[in-house]
């Protein structure tokens, strides 16, 4: 784990608590300003079980199924046994 992601990871939870600390002062302002409304009748309209359904089915599609077997880094090529080397292009496995 690399310095940057170790200061990503504590950013992140810093921001995280400064959220949930502030959570009801977040809530009242959204609130005033009319979002909290505007998200209801978003998912009231948009929303339903059957748009959510579609969503994650062509999610789920999308996602490139892994070969068995190993691959080369390089060039993505299926490996045979325990090779070392990618008969392909010759990457070191």
């Amino acid at each position: 784990m690399t310095l940057t992601l170790r200061k990503l990871i504590v950013l992140g939870l810093v921001a995280a608590v400064f959220v949930l600390a502030n959570a009801v002062l977040i809530v009242d302002w959204l609130r005033e300003k009319g979002v909290l409304d505007v998200a209801r009748e978003i998912r009231r309209e948009y929303l339903t079980g059957t748009a959510l359904t579609i969503v994650v089915v062509l999610l789920i599609l999308l996602v490139r199924p892994r070969a068995a077997g190993r691959r080369c880094p390089v060039c993505e090529r299926s490996l045979r046994g325990w090779a070392r080397y990618c008969s392909d292009c010759g990457s070191r496995v």
